[in-house]
């Protein structure tokens, strides 16, 4: 098999959620543990740190993944999805696997699998963790796709487990209260393993208390003892930040440069903070510097993409992947921070979205310019702009999404702002 016949293959004859949706979510881990056990159980031979959440999970996967990169550890990362590459998701050290060592992975077990008919999703993860023991990881940072009690990588025996937040999303799997969804996210608790929460709320604050009790796992409140702020901006736009741990009546300090300059980073590092911190208690080595170098150099060392990431200038074009209530609220937030005067808003969603509470957060005054992913799982960007009217949110569909890119650029003058977002998918098509 060639590279393109084994991606056809793999978007083609397998099932896979990001593009069909329901139909392709298996909830089960058996078809999981049955490819793992017939490939040695890979998942066993390095070090995992296991991240599920609402949001915020795939830049936390991203710093964690640099900090241990820029402490000299060989080290694994696998996320979802993937917004330009199939390959993205399944990193050493920021390098994408191979197209060969793809390719030759589903030629030699297509035929092996095939009999309990897995899901794309169930297939990368299988690739990904044969990858990571092949060339021996020091460490492998694993983000959830979905949930996490019955998602498949919750196969893993981490060194530590993480959970960044709890929000609206993904309800008709997971649950349609945070203390359902919590219960959900929290299923990647291991015996007495450390697990570290991004987020205090008080609707599921004592499902973790309980469930990590109940598996004598020791508890984390990230945001409890970890504050990052804006200090200032270094004459690039490079947020300067400054974080603060207090801990047993001591204090100590960070100053810390990031790449990413979207308000809602500073919750991530809070979190991804808190984790290096209970790693170097576990005994890894860890040095200050390496903490500081892997978030200055995250991009570079990760290929992050699609965080209030800028596009071009005159007029300031950023693309942005939040795509549930929470992580529109938090794209709203940043560019009521950015300067502008007039907002351009490129936005596309998928159909098994909360669309209505989505379009009911977004603001009247913008110029819209409604598109469809190239996937099956889009909506139709006619149907959009209608659902839109209801809202009063006015604007034109177009027929894809660099169409809807291209408008709103020419339509906006040089002060204004144009954002990009609504779904992951949509993104994907400008970064």
């Amino acid at each position: 098999m060639t590279y393109k016949q084994t991606l056809a293959y793999l978007f083609g004859q397998l099932p896979m959620f990001h593009r069909i949706g329901a139909a392709a979510y298996k909830a089960d881990l058996s078809n999981t543990q049955t490819m793992c056990r017939f490939l040695g159980n890979p998942e066993k031979n390095f070090r995992s740190i296991h991240i599920a959440g609402t949001n915020g999970k795939g830049s936390t996967s991203h710093f964690l993944a640099s900090i241990l990169q820029e402490a000299g550890y060989k080290t694994g990362l696998f996320t979802s999805p993937h917004l330009k590459d199939f390959r993205e998701r399944v990193r050493i050290n920021g390098r994408t696997i191979s197209k060969k060592d793809v390719s030759a992975f589903v030629r030699q077990h297509r035929d092996d699998f095939r009999e309990i008919q897995p899901s794309f999703f169930e297939w990368t993860f299988a690739l990904a963790a044969w990858h990571f023991a092949s060339e021996k990881v020091d460490f492998a940072v694993i983000e959830t796709g979905m949930g996490g009690r019955l998602d498949s990588t919750n196969v893993v025996q981490p060194i530590l487990t993480v959970i960044t937040n709890i929000g609206l999303d993904h309800t008709q799997f997971l649950g349609n209260t945070l203390a359902a969804i919590a219960v959900e996210k929290a299923g990647i608790i291991k015996q007495g393993i450390p697990v570290v929460i991004g987020e205090t709320n008080t609707e599921t604050k004592g499902v973790f208390d309980t469930i990590s009790a109940k598996h004598k796992a020791p508890v984390t409140f990230a945001d409890q003892r970890i504050v990052v702020q804006h200090a200032r901006y270094s004459k690039h736009r490079q947020p300067l930040l400054l974080a603060e741990f207090y801990s047993a009546g001591s204090r100590k300090q960070y100053k810390l440069a990031s790449p990413l300059s979207g308000k809602y980073q500073l919750k991530n590092l809070a979190t991804v903070l808190g984790c290096i911190e209970n790693l170097k208690l576990s005994g890894i080595h860890i040095p200050d510097e390496s903490i500081m170098a892997g978030i200055r150099n995250v991009v570079k060392n990760t290929g992050l993409l699609g965080r209030w990431q800028t596009l071009s200038l005159h007029p300031l074009t950023i693309a942005d992947i939040g795509h549930n209530p929470d992580g529109i609220r938090e794209v709203l937030e940043q560019i009521a921070l950015t300067p502008h005067h007039r907002l351009h808003f490129v936005i596309g969603v998928v159909n098994d979205k909360d669309v209505h509470t989505m379009l009911a957060m977004l603001p009247k005054a913008a110029s819209y310019y409604f598109c469809k992913a190239d996937i099956p799982r889009g909506l139709d960007a006619v149907v959009l702009a209608e659902l839109a009217k209801e809202f009063s949110l006015h604007g034109q569909p177009f027929g894809s999404v660099a169409e809807a890119l291209t408008n709103a650029k020419h339509a906006a003058a040089p002060d204004d702002l144009v954002v990009v977002g609504g779904s992951a998918f949509v993104v994907a098509e400008v970064v």
